[in-house]
């Protein structure tokens, strides 16, 4: 059981990973017995959309292929509407282990912070891989460092627990391209407070990448020129952290 009072849900955005659902949710339901799930198809073309009904739980299935930025922005709307004061959002692919939810939620637990990202470069030992995606995500850190004014260790980290104003925000104002960085900045800017904490990820079990190879050094310079043009937008007024807290 998460350690937090008030209800939650798990959000998992779902893109062709039709290999990778029936394990999730077993390792779901062992882990998290009892919590709401939300399944979100993004238009997938591998029969994903089957084996998300075979689960029996909570699902959107969206008319085609909208990008990540916009499922989750969908999922988002859906946990205000249904009366959910906190949501976690789970990748597909197998790469977020369940359990590691419990480590968010008990930073949440503080009510201090508005959004806990799970940092797999804060876990004993660090986490390893290609040269040339750390050279994109250490880049990318650097950036979004000095953009949010604070550290930040993963900037491209899909493994989140947002509370009910951070989640009023993002139902009208998610990124649609750079999601996980942009989606920091923007709540900076806005006075929201984040934090990290380390977490585990694993390789995913199954698919491939939509971001490979030396795609992760030009994903870096996308995000970065996003950051730069973010500057200039202007504060929504109506998003001020401290009048959201009992939106519905």
């Amino acid at each position: 059981m998460l350690p937090i009072a008030g209800p939650t849900l798990l959000l998992i955005p779902v893109f062709n990973e039709a290999e990778n659902i029936a394990a999730l949710n077993a390792e779901i339901r062992a882990a998290l017995p009892g919590i709401e799930v939300c399944w979100i198809n993004d238009g997938s073309s591998d029969g994903s959309d089957r084996e998300i009904r075979a689960t029996g739980r909570r699902w959107l299935n969206l008319p085609c292929n909208l990008g990540i930025g916009s499922a989750l922005q969908t999922g988002f709307r859906y946990a205000l509407d249904e009366g959910f004061e906190y949501a976690i959002r789970l990748d597909g692919d197998g790469q977020h282990p369940p359990d590691q939810c419990i480590r968010l939620a008990e930073r949440m637990r503080r009510d201090d912070v508005d959004l806990v990202v799970g940092s797999r470069f804060l876990a004993d030992g660090g986490y390893r891989t290609a040269w040339h995606r750390q050279a994109g995500i250490y880049a990318l850190a650097w950036l979004l460092s000095r953009a949010c004014r604070r550290r930040i260790t993963d900037p491209t980290s899909g493994f989140q627990m947002a509370n009910r104003a951070a989640m009023a925000y993002f139902a009208h104002h998610y990124p649609a391209d750079y999601p996980e960085p942009e989606a920091l900045a923007l709540l900076s800017r806005q006075g929201y407070r984040c934090c990290e904490v380390p977490v585990v990820f694993r390789p995913r079990r199954a698919g491939v990448s939509s971001i490979r190879h030396w795609g992760t050094l030009f994903y870096a310079f996308k995000v970065g020129v996003a950051l730069f043009v973010d500057r200039f937008r202007a504060v929504d007024p109506l998003f001020d952290r401290h009048n959201v807290k009992g939106r519905a």
